[in-house]
């Protein structure tokens, strides 16, 4: 028996891997996060699949679950949103699973902040603007940031940010960014990325905080900051110019 973590990706039913389809597909139990996981990836899923909405479940219930199919004799999947290892709370089911004996595997997802970036049309390491994503969030009521990963800390590195979970935080979170990016720095706010209902809300820190509260967005968004968002006279790339020689693209003779 084995319990499968799943990334679902990050709302969109068809972003889901082909592995984690085909595992969905094959196991007879499904553990899924209601609240984020659409509803089409449980489609995949055997007809006489036991299905389970984990939302409303402590981990002790989400644990007793896995080891009431582990006593069947049957593979779990266990699916979470986006990529399982960034907010995914899997590290203390993990830490579970080994102290039951109770083999898993993990299998990644397309993250949210890849799907905002799509859905910005936007790279976020472009050349000589920025080579450096910081993926993070703000203490609010889930648990305290650890010492020196503080916004102030983090922004000062001048990297294009996709600040999570930080959505209703925003006045902290402009204030601590407008000292090192400039009032003027655009920024990106995209509710729900890749859901029909995705929202993209343009800004600058100035404005930001407005324009959301205007949308009444409070939840599932993700917050982008960086110069990348309205870049226009950055250099190409080295990787296709024509002087950048490499194993697979020689020198050429004149």
């Amino acid at each position: 028996m084995t319990v499968y973590f799943i990334g679902a990706g990050p709302g969109a039913a068809d972003l889901i891997t082909l592995r984690g389809r085909d595992l969905i597909a094959a196991c007879p139990v499904c553990l899924y996060a209601g609240s984020l996981v659409p509803k089409e990836i449980l489609t995949h899923a055997p007809k006489d699949a036991l299905i389970v909405d984990t939302a409303p479940l402590t981990l002790d219930e989400i644990i007793a679950e896995m080891v009431s199919a582990q006593e069947r004799g049957e593979d779990v999947a266990r699916v979470h949103s986006g990529d399982p290892s960034l907010y995914g709370a899997i590290g203390e089911q993990m830490r579970r699973l080994e102290e039951l004996g109770i083999d898993y595997t993990i299998t990644p997802g397309v993250p949210a902040f890849a799907a905002a970036a799509a859905a910005l049309k936007t790279e976020f390491t472009l050349p000589e603007i920025s080579q450096t994503v910081i993926l993070t969030r703000t203490s609010m009521k889930a648990t305290a940031m650890p010492n020196r990963e503080d916004l102030q800390t983090l922004g000062s590195s001048g990297a294009t940010l996709a600040i999570h979970l930080s959505v209703r935080n925003l006045r902290a979170v402009t204030a601590d960014l407008i000292p090192h990016y400039g009032e003027d720095c655009p920024v990106a706010v995209v509710f729900r990325a890749s859901w029909p209902d995705e929202t993209i809300i343009r800004g600058t820190l100035t404005d930001i905080r407005e324009k959301v509260r205007a949308e009444k967005i409070t939840r599932t968004a993700l917050i982008i900051v960086g110069r990348v968002l309205d870049a226009k006279d950055y250099r190409d790339s080295a990787l296709y110019h024509a002087d950048h020689v490499h194993v697979l693209r020689p020198k050429r003779k004149a």
